[in-house]
């Protein structure tokens, strides 16, 4: 028997979403599917459509073993500049594939304070051929011209000393002005291959 929670109070028992909820949906904007690319950048479907944005990224290989931190930044003049100013903060959890080592840690290397560089939302991955980063960033009201533009990242990365490595970054990018591109390339070297989604979320 299906019961509304509004109606029971056991948790155990709802197995039928209230009425009047609705939204979340995913809707897919672009894609687009790197090749020895230096960078990728979105200069357009960043606007005032959706509340929130969300990237996704599958198997993002870098061409460099080293050096190969995944990073992104933000523009409010449609991709001319990438230089938003940011206050982020990182931690990482890790695991040696060999099991030889285990980590909680924060990341100081892969914070910035009002910085304007690129930001950090992995470690450096491998390029062996099995080796890749894919998760998500998320975006937060980027055409909101009052408040400051949050974004959160969960990353999921194999290190290039083959380490397991999850990634958390969150902060904000610091302006007022509307954001309305994003670009995203490795520390250095180029996007060997991989494939990145951008959605709006209704």
């Amino acid at each position: 028997m299906a019961l509304n929670f509004a109606n029971n109070n056991s948790l155990s028992a709802i197995d039928t979403k209230p009425s009047g909820l609705s939204g979340g949906a995913l809707n897919l904007i672009s894609t687009q599917t790197a090749s020895s690319s230096s960078t990728i950048s979105f200069t357009s479907g960043i606007d005032d459509t959706y509340d929130s944005y969300v990237f996704k990224f599958y198997n993002m290989h870098p061409a460099n073993d080293s050096s190969s931190e995944f990073r992104f930044n933000m523009s409010t003049d449609s991709g001319s500049n990438y230089n938003v100013a940011k206050t982020t903060t990182h931690f990482i959890s890790q695991h040696a594939e060999s099991d030889a080592e285990a980590s909680l840690e924060y990341r100081s290397a892969g914070d910035l304070a009002q910085g304007t560089g690129f930001q950090t939302l992995t470690v450096d991955i491998g390029n062996d051929a099995d080796q890749n980063t894919s998760g998500t960033l998320h975006l937060y009201n980027p055409s909101s011209s009052t408040f400051v533009k949050h974004f959160t990242s969960t990353m999921s990365a194999t290190q290039s000393s083959n380490y397991m490595v999850e990634s958390f970054v969150a902060g904000y990018g610091n302006t007022q002005s509307p954001i309305n591109a994003i670009q995203f390339k490795f520390e250095s070297g180029n996007i060997d291959s991989g494939v990145i989604k951008l959605y709006g979320i209704s």
